[in-house]
């Protein structure tokens, strides 16, 4: 196994999706670690898109919208017409019934479930918001302040030799003279089943609170401690080929 770091940077999402399955296929554990991808480009190439959704469907695999939505509920922030408040009441008032579509999955919450409403000490916290509001003072923009977590030691340290949730751990964001960046961090990510979905998802997030804040999203970095081939490598060669 290679242990040198892998950035990726300079394409879109789709490209980098690809060029992450090229490597990992290549790797003699088909595993990366780290890999970092940086990102200022989000269009997507709709041929390698639609190969993808159609092998996770011919897989009973969530699409990439599935996978994404976790992350950033992008469809029910359009239904609340971008109103941030309405789509937090919103969110949180069908959750139950988002929880049902993938019980095992979902047991313990969603990604976006703990961004706007980490379990606190003394209640829920609302993460995203503390964010926007402190983005939006002028006068207290203390940048340790920007950030959001996912994992929760007290319910996420678990003996289960395979967990599902959560794999994303962690997001800072930060405000350059180009807009706002937004960071992310995996311990591990499933290259065939998550990844892509979950850099949509993240993409998504980061130009939300942009524009709450007016703000030009820039660039979205994410550094994944170990990216993992979860498909046969035949398999995955195949869908290179298609791809191509």
């Amino acid at each position: 196994m290679n242990t040198s770091p892998i950035l990726i940077e300079g394409v879109n999402l789709s490209e980098a999706w690809r060029i992450t399955l090229e490597r990992t296929v290549a790797d003699s554990n088909h595993e990366i670690t780290p890999l970092v991808l940086s990102l200022s480009n989000f269009e997507e190439s709709k041929h390698i898109r639609n190969i993808l959704d159609r092998e996770l469907k011919k897989d009973k695999k969530g699409s990439v919208e599935t996978v994404s939505e976790t992350i950033f509920p992008e469809s029910i922030y359009r239904l609340y017409n971008h109103d941030r408040y309405a789509f937090y009441e919103g969110y949180l008032d069908i959750l139950p019934q988002i929880k049902k579509i993938d019980a095992r999955s979902n047991s313990r919450g969603t990604y976006f479930e703990r961004l706007i409403a980490y379990r606190g000490t003394t209640g829920k916290i609302n993460q995203l918001e503390i964010i926007i509001s402190s983005l939006k003072d002028k006068q207290n923009r203390r940048r340790s302040k920007l950030q959001a977590s996912v994992f929760d030691p007290t319910t996420d340290h678990t003996n289960s030799p395979y967990q599902r949730f959560p794999c994303l751990q962690h997001v800072t964001f930060y405000v350059t003279s180009n807009g706002l960046v937004l960071n992310s961090f995996y311990a591990i990510q499933y290259l065939y089943e998550r990844a892509y979905g979950n850099w949509l998802g993240l993409i998504n997030l980061g130009k939300f609170v942009a524009n709450e804040l007016d703000l030009k999203f820039d660039k979205f970095n994410c550094y994944i401690g170990v990216e993992k081939l979860d498909m046969n490598t035949s398999k995955a060669r195949e869908l290179l080929k298609m791809t191509n």
